[in-house]
């Protein structure tokens, strides 16, 4: 990797528009972390409550362990590419996701892809501290029943409960403290709540492969009929496809964190130990924990914070409830708190510092009652479905834009201006080859997410909406650029190149 000029010059600064820079969007001056922090981030996007149960869950669609560790690696070994490639623009340049897309949708039309990406993370922000909350009610209730009156639902307010309502703002400003101390502040929670996870998990193994005895311990999960091998074809191609979809919002919101990588070397080998590496060992510790639920308890558990509100060492229980509960914190910040502080800070910077960001995001998820929006499967199936839809979308846009159109160029300083003769500024301050881009593609990708469910026909097709969306607007945005050129590659002045 060569730069021709620094991302960050002095004399540039002055030169930066406000309407479309403020110290949270500027190229980074210190870019210091290392394979670890990456690794870490990882850990805390896997070791939560969602990454158990969906690991868990391949090993319950009725194929051999073999089955799973292949649908596993490869599903994980595309998550590591995809981020891999979302990964270098932002590394390079030292900017955040909204502002790397002014060079391919243009200064003012970078905000559509914030304005999505953020008002998914405040629906799923909201979800995932409601689902953090009920299990730190369980472990409430294991050590102090009395509290059992509090958790009625018939005793609350917009249906949820009084002990609901504790949970959900012990968690609520937890997180909001976390995140108010800055990036520097969350690298240090995500560096220890990962490991941590780690720790907790090998011994909640070991104490109930002991209780078990390891003659009981089974690989193999699954619940339903064993498949032959033609049928497995597609569930296992199916499974590829959930583990891409589980991993799609961070995969998409990656490049606000590579930002702060020392180099791009170091980008390659933190999602390498942190994917493949990581999610495989995990998921092994997932599955013998679970496995070792049958014998133990009688029942097969997948559900962590379940499995240890049902040891009887106090210790051990609340030991591992608020391991866990620290975890699924540790994914919310991280995938759904830093993303929209910087969308929400980017549509207008001088208003909105990264912090009033974040802040906006999470009063916004308060106000959205995601306990009642995550019971109601309608609800949640149009808002997630339509939106959802068009993650994929932005991802092949951007690695289109960014490696095919662009060629690995990219004018950091024109980024940073409103000038009708600036280079990212198009048609008036759009590109509409990206715009028609995203339409394109998401309406395809909307449609594969919602119909097949609507019409009790084909839902497979649902599973690979991500896929869809995703080539479709890479196929989409080139072929857009090669019919009417927005995108110039050919000056040489002030490029930050790879």
């Amino acid at each position: 990797m060569s730069t021709s000029t620094p991302p960050v010059a002095a004399e540039a600064v002055a030169e930066r528009d406000p309407r479309l820079s403020n110290k949270d969007l500027v190229p980074l001056e210190d870019q210091h972390w290392g394979s670890y922090n990456i690794f870490a981030f990882w850990m805390s996007d896997v070791h939560s409550v969602g990454g158990y149960l969906t690991a868990g869950s391949l090993f319950a669609l009725g194929l051999a362990s073999w089955q799973v560790l292949v649908a596993l690696v490869v599903g994980i070994v595309i998550v590591q590419l995809f981020c891999n490639l979302v990964a270098k623009p932002s590394q390079v340049t030292g900017v955040p996701y909204p502002v790397i897309n002014r060079a391919i949708f243009g200064v003012k039309g970078a905000n559509i892809p914030a304005i999505i990406r953020g008002s998914i993370a405040i629906a799923w922000y909201g979800v995932q501290t409601y689902l953090a909350s009920q299990s730190l009610v369980i472990v409430m209730l294991k050590f102090w029943p009395s509290l059992a009156p509090l958790a009625v639902n018939e005793h609350g307010f917009l249906g949820l409960s009084p002990l609901g309502y504790i949970a959900y703002a012990i968690l609520w400003v937890a997180q909001g403290f976390v995140f108010w101390h800055g990036m520097e502040a969350i690298k240090r929670f995500v560096d220890w709540a990962g490991p941590a996870v780690y720790v907790v998990m090998v011994l909640l193994a070991i104490y109930l492969v002991s209780k078990a005895g390891w003659d009981h311990i089974s690989l193999n999960l699954s619940t339903g009929k064993p498949l032959d091998f033609g049928a497995s074809i597609p569930v296992m191609l199916s499974a590829i496809a959930l583990v891409v979809s589980y991993f799609s919002g961070p995969m998409l919101n990656f490049g606000d964190f590579s930002r702060y990588a020392k180099s791009f070397d170091k980008v390659k080998k933190g999602n390498f130990l942190g994917l493949p590496v990581n999610f495989l060992f995990f998921s092994l510790l997932t599955v013998i924990t679970a496995s070792a639920t049958v014998p133990v308890f009688g029942e097969l558990i997948t559900d962590p914070i379940e499995t240890v509100s049902r040891i009887d060492a106090p210790f051990a229980t609340i030991l591992g409830g608020l391991t866990f509960v620290t975890a699924t914190v540790g994914i919310n910040i991280v995938a759904n708190f830093i993303s929209p502080a910087f969308d929400f800070s980017h549509v207008n910077p001088q208003k909105i510092s990264w912090r009033a960001g974040g802040m906006i995001a999470a009063v916004g998820s308060v106000l959205l009652t995601p306990w009642n929006w995550y019971s109601n499967p309608t609800a949640i199936q149009w808002s997630l479905g339509i939106l959802g839809g068009l993650i994929g979308p932005l991802f092949g846009i951007l690695i289109a834009g960014y490696f095919v159109i662009s060629r690995q160029k990219v004018w950091v300083d024109e980024m940073y201006t409103m000038s009708p003769t600036g280079r990212y500024w198009f048609v008036n301050g759009f590109n509409p080859n990206a715009v028609w881009a995203t339409v394109i593609a998401g309406v395809p990708s909307i449609a594969s997410g919602l119909v097949p469910s609507l019409i009790g026909q084909a839902k497979w097709i649902s599973d690979y909406s991500w896929f869809i969306g995703c080539g479709l607007g890479f196929i989409a945005f080139i072929a857009l650029e090669r019919t009417r050129p927005q995108i110039k590659t050919t000056e040489t002045e002030t490029l930050t190149t790879a």
